[in-house]
C-alpha cells in the first residue's frame, strides 16, 4: 500500500513540474554547457546548407574530420570568372559549435576572392561566436578545407 501510494505521489508531482510554467523541464536536468546565442542561432537556423554540383568546374569541395571530436565537414564554394566567391554550402556531422563554425563560414566567405577567404582566422569565428576554449577546435576544422582543397579545379 505504501508503495503504490508513493507511486501515486511521484506521478503526481512529475505532472504538476510538467503544467507548471515556472520550471522548464530544462531546469529539472543535469545542469548543461550553455552556448552563446550566435552559436545557437546559427546551429537552430543554419545558412547555407546543402551541396553544390560537385562536377561544375567552378565548384571546389574540401571535406575533412576532426580527430579530436569526430566532427566531419563537407564544404562547397563556387567561384565566379573573377574569382569571387558567389556560392558556398556546407554539410557538417558533429557538434552545435561545429555546425555554427560551418555556418558562419559560408556567410563570411561569400562575395569574397578565394584570396581574401584564405586570410579568415579560425580564431575569428572562434571570437564571433563566443567560443570557450575547448570548442576552438570546431572552428579551425572549417577553415582547414578551404585552405587545403577548395581551390576550383
Amino acid at each position: 500500500m505504501a508503495a503504490a501510494g508513493a507511486g501515486r505521489l511521484r506521478r503526481a508531482a512529475s505532472a504538476l513540474l510538467l503544467r507548471s510554467p515556472r520550471v522548464p523541464a530544462r531546469e529539472l536536468s543535469a545542469p548543461a554547457r550553455l552556448y552563446h546565442k550566435k552559436v545557437v542561432d546559427h546551429y537552430e537556423n543554419p545558412r547555407n546548407v546543402g551541396s553544390l554540383d560537385k562536377t561544375s568546374k567552378n565548384v571546389g569541395t574540401g571535406l575533412v574530420g576532426a580527430p579530436a571530436c569526430g566532427d566531419v565537414m563537407k564544404l562547397q564554394i563556387q567561384v565566379d570568372e573573377q574569382g569571387k566567391i558567389v556560392d558556398a554550402r556546407f554539410k557538417t556531422f558533429g557538434c552545435g559549435s561545429a555546425i555554427a563554425s560551418s555556418s558562419l563560414a559560408t556567410e563570411w566567405v561569400k562575395g569574397k576572392t578565394v584570396e581574401e577567404a584564405l586570410t579568415i582566422k579560425n580564431t575569428d569565428i572562434a571570437k564571433e561566436l563566443c567560443l570557450p576554449p575547448v570548442k576552438l577546435h570546431c572552428s579551425k576544422s572549417v577553415l582547414f578545407p578551404v585552405k587545403v582543397k577548395l581551390l576550383p579545379r
